[in-house]
């Protein structure tokens, strides 16, 4: 596997608010609650990744593009490892907002109907209309309807405007807290911070993951 840079100055960076507290290689295992969490993998497989990110992170959209599908290749489809994206939504209102949105997909058309919209939110990151890229309900549901029937998009719609999913995006939000999370996209691998730089650092780091089982 290669030894090159894993993070990218100036393309996978994160984006950062606060200070980063690095962490110890030693780090102890943290508790994470992984119930009702979107995921990609064998349910069986035993190691978790984990993405906080934010929607509205450019850093978040580029690591999307272009490290989960190395991620997916060498780990998911393998059963390695099961692949969770958990939101981190801090940037803007309508990082909220557009997290909660795919937190009601998710939770009114499934798992499978979530990834596929979470990769078109971010492919379409840089297109929403208005001051700062905003996302606003008319933007997220264009979006899902590439992809979503009429009757979806009104199943969804319903669920969104009665705030169905605020708690499923406030149990991400007090993980990420109780977690230290403070920049996306922010990786754990079996329940510790990834700090690598390389992909041999996360290859290793998931092979230690599985080791601890």
């Amino acid at each position: 596997m290669s030894k090159k840079i894993f993070w990218i100055v100036g393309i996978i960076a994160a984006c950062i608010i606060g200070i980063i507290v690095l962490t110890d290689a030693s780090q102890e295992k943290a508790e994470i609650d992984y119930a009702n969490q979107p995921f990609m993998g064998d349910e069986n497989a035993p190691v978790e990744i984990i993405e906080f990110g934010d929607y509205k992170c450019p850093h978040c959209g580029e690591f999307n593009n272009s490290m989960v599908p190395f991620i997916k290749e060498e780990f998911v489809d393998t059963g390695k490892a099961k692949f969770y994206f958990m939101n981190y939504a801090f940037i803007a209102v309508d990082s909220s907002m557009a997290a909660l949105f795919a937190e009601t997909v998710y939770e009114e058309l499934g798992n499978e109907m979530f990834w596929e919209f979470h990769d078109l939110l971010f492919a379409n990151q840089a297109t929403a209309d208005g001051l700062e890229n905003f996302m606003d309900e008319d933007f997220l549901t264009t979006i899902l309807s590439k992809i979503a029937s009429e009757e979806e998009l009104k199943q969804v719609g319903e669920a969104f405007s009665k705030n169905q999913a605020d708690a499923l995006l406030d149990k991400d939000m007090e993980m990420a807290k109780n977690l230290g999370v403070n920049s996306t996209p922010a990786i754990f691998i079996g329940g510790k911070k990834f700090e690598g730089m390389t992909m041999d650092d996360f290859a290793d780091m998931v092979e230690e993951a599985a080791n601890d089982q």
